[in-house]
């Protein structure tokens, strides 16, 4: 795949994401999947999205930066939203909060097959309790 190719794959996969369009993860992601170094599925992901969506539920994905080599996309994005729920060892204060998500992806035939990502939890629970 080309560099232009993943980019527009990343960036419908960031659409989706922002409209909470879960169900379209069929698009983006093999059944099963390695996800955080571990056999994982689509189904796992949807949960852990619908997880995120429910404590935060106007979560937002904002793509800062974005690398790719070859079936390999590292990006960092920004994450912004108004905690309900905890989330991330966090309780919610009714303060937004933006915090950066670091994550790593390998493609194969058109679909993630490894993703990996990490947020700044300690950056969330400074912001809620600041």
């Amino acid at each position: 795949m080309s560099d232009f190719n993943l980019r527009d794959f990343y960036a419908r996969y960031i659409e989706a994401l922002n409209a909470h369009e879960f169900d379209r993860m069929d698009e983006f992601v093999h059944d099963s999947i390695v996800m955080h170094s571990e056999p994982s599925s689509r189904a796992d992901l949807v949960a852990q999205l619908h997880s995120i969506t429910d404590a935060v539920p106007d979560f937002h994905w904002e793509t800062r930066e974005l690398a790719i080599n070859g079936d390999s996309i590292a990006a960092r994005l920004s994450n912004t939203g108004t905690p309900a729920k905890e989330w991330l060892g966090a309780a919610p204060t009714g303060k937004p909060i933006e915090i950066i998500e670091y994550a790593i992806y390998r493609v194969r035939d058109g679909k993630f097959l490894h993703m990996s990502a990490i947020h700044d939890a300690e950056a969330l629970r400074k912001q809620l309790a600041g």
